[in-house]
C-alpha cells in the first residue's frame, strides 16, 4: 500500500522519458496529420461511444490518412478506398500481423487462433486447414443440405409464432449456430428440431454479444501498459471470466465428440481437426494441438454466426423500411422459385436484384464497421507520410463505404446502383473494389467470406419469399429505430421485434 503514493510520479516519468525518446528519434519525413492528444490516454477521449462514427468525423477535418495517439500507441486510419488500398494491397506484407491486444490474451487462448495469430508459419497452417476443408467450394456445396434444413427449421418455428412478436436476430442466430455445428462438430448446438429458442441458445448468443461489445473497447491497458495492471475499464477481468465459459463450453464439444467418435466416426471440420493433429507434425506450421482446435472452434462459433443474424437482421430491417424494394425483391422471388417451395442455394445466382440489395446492405452496415486492427512489421512511407514501425492500422470500412466523394446518396439504401447499368455495377464485396470491403482485403480478409456471403443470401431470401413482417406495436415502417451499438461486429441498439405472417402454400412449412 506504501507504494502507491508514487505511481502519479513514477507514470509521469514514463510519459516524460517517452516523449523525449519521441522528439530525439523523430523521422525525417512528417507523420499523419492527426487531433492533438491528450496527456498520458492521447486520442483516446476522442473516440466517443461509437468510435467507427468519431473517427469518420475526425478524417473529414485531418484528411482520409490520420494520425492518432491512443496512449503510447500510434495509430493510422485509412478512412478512403485508395488509402485502404495502399495499406491493404501496395504494403499489405508489412501490416499482415496483429498488434498485441488484451481480447486475443484472454480470450483468443493467447492468440492461438485463427484471427489474432502473428502472420507466419502457424497462421498459414491454420488459414489452409480452414480453407482447404470448411471454406473451398467443394466443402460448402458438401453441406449445402445442411445448411437449408436449419433454415427450413427455422421458417417452421416462424410459422408457429402466433400473436407474440419474433426476436429475429435470436432466431437467425440459432440457425447459424446450429448450422455452423453439424458442419463443424457434427451435431446442432442448441434446441430440438422445432427450432425454437431455449435457455442454452440465449446464454450462447448473450456470451457471443458479450464477447463482440468487449473486443470492441479501446481498453486503455492496451495502448498504456504501465496502466495495464490497474484493469482501469474492467476489461480484462470480464474477458478471463467470458473465456472460463467459453472454454468450458468448447472443452465439453471435443470431449463429448471423442467420446462419440471412438465408437461411430463422423464427417465433420472437428473428426478432420483431430486426424490432422498427427499428419500436420512435420508440416512446416508443425503439430495442431489441442489449443489451436478449440480456438479455430472459437473463431468459428463467434465470427461465423454473429456477423450472419446481425446483417440479416439489419438487412431485414432495410427492406420493412423500404416497402417499394420488398416488393421488388419478393416478386423476383415469386418469379424465380414460385410459392410451392423454399429458396435453395442454387436458386441464388438467378437472383440479380437480391444480390444487389444484399451488397447496399454490406455498404451500409457492414458486420465490422472498423477492420480487425493490423500492425506495421517496419516502417513505411505512404503519400509522403511517416508511417513508424509498431503502428497499429485501422481501416474504417463503414465511412469509406458511405465516402460522398465516391458514392452518390451515400446515406440512401439504393440497390438499383448495383444493377447493370448503374454506377456501382461492377463493384464487388470479396476484397479487390476497395471502396466496399466488408470482409476486409489481402492476406488477412476473412476467412469465411464465401460462407458468410452464402448464408446472408440464403438467409434474406428466404425470409423475404416465406413471409410477410408487420412490426411489433404497430409500429410504422418509417419509424424504426435504425440505431447501431458499438462492438466489434455492427449491433442494432434496438433488436428487431416483428410479427411473420407466411404467405407461401402451407405444405411449406410443414415439410
Amino acid at each position: 500500500m506504501s507504494s502507491l503514493p508514487f505511481i502519479p510520479a513514477a507514470i509521469a516519468t514514463l510519459v516524460f522519458l517517452y516523449n523525449l525518446l519521441h522528439f530525439l528519434i523523430r523521422p525525417a519525413k512528417p507523420l499523419p496529420p492527426g487531433p492533438k492528444p491528450w496527456p498520458l490516454v492521447g486520442n483516446l477521449p476522442h473516440l466517443g461511444p461509437i468510435p467507427h462514427h468519431s473517427i469518420a468525423k475526425l478524417a473529414r477535418e485531418y484528411g482520409p490518412l490520420m494520425h492518432l495517439k491512443l496512449g503510447f500507441i500510434d495509430v493510422v486510419v485509412a478512412a478512403s478506398a485508395s488509402m485502404a488500398a495502399q495499406f491493404l494491397k501496395v504494403h499489405d506484407a508489412n501490416f499482415s500481423s496483429r498488434p498485441p491486444n488484451s481480447g486475443a490474451k484472454h480470450v483468443a487462448y493467447n492468440y492461438h487462433d485463427l484471427v489474432f495469430a502473428p502472420y507466419g508459419s502457424r497462421w498459414r497452417m491454420l488459414r489452409k486447414i480452414t480453407s482447404v476443408h470448411l471454406f473451398s467450394g467443394k466443402a460448402m456445396d458438401d453441406v449445402r443440405e445442411i445448411r437449408q434444413e436449419e433454415v427450413k427449421i427455422m421458417i417452421r418455428a416462424l410459422a408457429m409464432a402466433g400473436r407474440e412478436p419474433v426476436r429475429i436476430g435470436q432466431l437467425l442466430n440459432l440457425c447459424a449456430t446450429n448450422a455452423l455445428g453439424r458442419v463443424m462438430i457434427g451435431r446442432r448446438v442448441f434446441g430440438d428440431d422445432s427450432g425454437k429458442e431455449d435457455a442454452k441458445a440465449e446464454e450462447f448468443k448473450s456470451m457471443v454479444v458479450e464477447l463482440m461489445v468487449l473486443a470492441g473497447v479501446f481498453n486503455i491497458g492496451d495502448f498504456v501498459p504501465a496502466l495495464a495492471w490497474l484493469d482501469l475499464q474492467g476489461v480484462e477481468a470480464k474477458m478471463k471470466k467470458l473465456h472460463k465459459r467459453f472454454d468450458a463450453f468448447l472443452s465439453a464439444i471435443v470431449e463429448e465428440h471423442k467420446v462419440a467418435g471412438s465408437g461411430e466416426r463422423h464427417h465433420d471440420l472437428l473428426t478432420t481437426l483431430v486426424s490432422l493433429m498427427d499428419s500436420t507434425a512435420d508440416e512446416e506450421g508443425g503439430k495442431l494441438t489441442d489449443t489451436e482446435i478449440k480456438a479455430l472452434l472459437l473463431n468459428m462459433f463467434t465470427a461465423g454466426t454473429d456477423t450472419t443474424s446481425s446483417t440479416v437482421e439489419w438487412a431485414l430491417a432495410e427492406l420493412i423500411r423500404h416497402p417499394h424494394i420488398l416488393s421488388r425483391v419478393r416478386d423476383e422471388l415469386d418469379a424465380v422459385v414460385g410459392r410451392d417451395r423454399l429458396v435453395t442455394e442454387l436458386d441464388l445466382p438467378g437472383l440479380t436484384y437480391l444480390q444487389a440489395v444484399i451488397k447496399e446492405n454490406f455498404r451500409l452496415h457492414p458486420s465490422t464497421p472498423l477492420s480487425l486492427p493490423r500492425i506495421a512489421s517496419e516502417s513505411c512511407e505512404i503519400n509522403g507520410c511517416h508511417i513508424p514501425k509498431g503502428a497499429t492500422l485501422l481501416v474504417n470500412v463503414w465511412a469509406i463505404a458511405r465516402d460522398p466523394d465516391v458514392w452518390s446518396e451515400p446515406l440512401v439504401f439504393r440497390p438499383e446502383r448495383f444493377l447493370p447499368g448503374g454506377d456501382k455495377a461492377g463493384v464487388d464485396v470479396k476484397g479487390s473494389d476497395y471502396e466496399l470491403i466488408p470482409f476486409g482485403a489481402g492476406r488477412r480478409i476473412c476467412a469465411g467470406m464465401s460462407l458468410g456471403i452464402r448464408m446472408v443470401h440464403l438467409l434474406t431470401a428466404t425470409l423475404v419469399h416465406a413471409f410477410d413482417w408487420e412490426l411489433a406495436g404497430g409500429q410504422a415502417a418509417e419509424n424504426l429505430d435504425m440505431d447501431e451499438a458499438y462492438g466489434l461486429t455492427l449491433q442494432r441498439a434496438a433488436p428487431l421485434l416483428v410479427h411473420p405472417r407466411p404467405r407461401l402454400s402451407p405444405h411449406v412449412y410443414n415439410a
